[in-house]
């Protein structure tokens, strides 16, 4: 009979089929004698051994859970803390809040004894109360969770895996993003000249004539606007009471202001002298809120969009139908896919091909060529 291997003891081995190095840690044995392990698998030996020895640290000072006995609440608060490190806090409070709707009901069970039935009965019970893109994000959410624990073999099978969600009628198509028409986009356009909040109508502006996201609007500063040489630097965003950085590296940009959006700018920088009595100094908010130290409320420029576009007899337009409409309006008058994909701050071009594919195919529809008239074309003498 071999012999068992203790509690707290562990090892590193190579593991041919995952071509990666495993270090797996003994913590135990079930009511049935079976041996309880945590495993992790690692580019290098080096890093298998390195997370053996911080494992069997937090074991031996009682840290490190029993996984028979680890629930779900306590994995996805450890999960949560690995994500915190890995991702922005705009999308770690997302993730809070979408596992926030299945722990009540899901949080107290032990990891290994959760069941696809288990899950069923959360989804249906969600769906009751909540959309279909509510509890389609859950369900995602919940299965990303499991899965890290099955990679761990933690547990032995995700038992979000086979619980499929299928929308009712008329439910889980996302709302398409339109683009205004150029009526549309000019009475758009001289309403917000004559707007009672300076504010919102520049930000919206800035949204429909240069593509902004609202976050990267409302994360402006006066030091990131160039007059003189008409320019705006995209820097940081800013997002429910949140300052951070751009979405992407390729968010980071210097964009060139058009002519007519300039002049306005440089009115709203001559309003906030007279107001100040000074110019604006360059690290205050372009579009300050009430309280000077944050921007405008995120939901801010939202509102007023509603409000106008409901008085000019616009059908519904939500504010990132302003930056879809921008990037269409480019490609339709001829704009390098390459080119929007920088102004839009795409990480590539065929995110921007993704999204605006539709432009492009009615744009190829008028170049039709016939080579048979072409052929029976007299030609030119030389």
């Amino acid at each position: 009979m071999g012999r068992r291997r203790g509690k707290g003891a562990g090892t590193t081995y190579y593991h041919k089929g995952s071509k990666r190095w495993c270090a797996e840690l003994s913590v135990g044995f079930d009511h049935h004698g079976k041996p309880l392990r945590v495993r992790s698998y690692h580019k290098t030996r080096r890093e298998a051994e390195a997370w053996l020895a911080e494992q069997a640290a937090l074991y031996h000072k009682g840290l490190l859970a029993d996984p028979s006995k680890l629930t779900v609440g306590e994995w996805a608060e450890q999960w949560l803390e690995r994500k915190s490190r890995e991702i922005r806090p705009n999308t770690l409070d997302a993730y809070r809040r979408e596992l926030g709707y299945a722990l009540p009901a899901l949080g107290h069970l032990p990891l290994q004894k959760v069941t696809p039935s288990h899950v069923r009965a959360l989804l249906d019970d969600l769906a009751k109360r909540y959309s279909y893109r509510t509890v389609r994000w859950v369900r995602q959410k919940l299965h990303v969770l499991f899965e890290e624990a099955l990679n761990l073999e933690i547990i032995h099978r995700n038992p979000v895996a086979p619980v499929k969600l299928k929308a009712a009628r008329g439910q889980g198509q996302s709302k398409a993003a339109r683009s205004l028409e150029v009526h549309e986009a000019a009475a758009l356009l001289a309403a917000l000249d004559s707007h009672k909040d300076r504010r919102t109508a520049l930000a919206l502006r800035l949204m429909l004539n240069m593509g902004l996201r609202v976050g990267e609007c409302l994360g402006l500063k006066w030091q990131d606007i160039n007059l003189e040489e008409g320019t705006l630097t995209v820097r940081r965003t800013y997002s429910h009471g949140r300052e951070s950085d751009p979405k992407t590296p390729s968010s980071v940009r210097t964009l060139p202001i058009p002519y007519s959006t300039l002049e306005r700018l440089k009115q709203y920088r001559d309003w906030w002298q007279e107001r100040l009595k000074e110019p604006p100094p360059p690290g205050m908010w372009v579009f300050p809120g009430n309280d000077p130290a944050r921007p405008l409320e995120y939901n801010a420029p939202g509102r007023a969009l509603r409000r106008i576009v409901e008085r000019l007899g616009i059908p519904t337009l939500r504010v990132h139908d302003l930056r879809h409409s921008y990037g269409s309006h480019m490609l339709a008058n001829g704009a390098p896919l390459e080119l929007v994909a920088e102004r839009l701050g795409h990480a590539n071009a065929t995110i921007t091909l993704s999204i605006y594919r539709h432009v492009l195919e009615h744009e190829r529809k008028g170049w039709v060529v016939d080579l048979e008239t072409l052929l029976t074309q007299p030609r030119a003498k030389a």
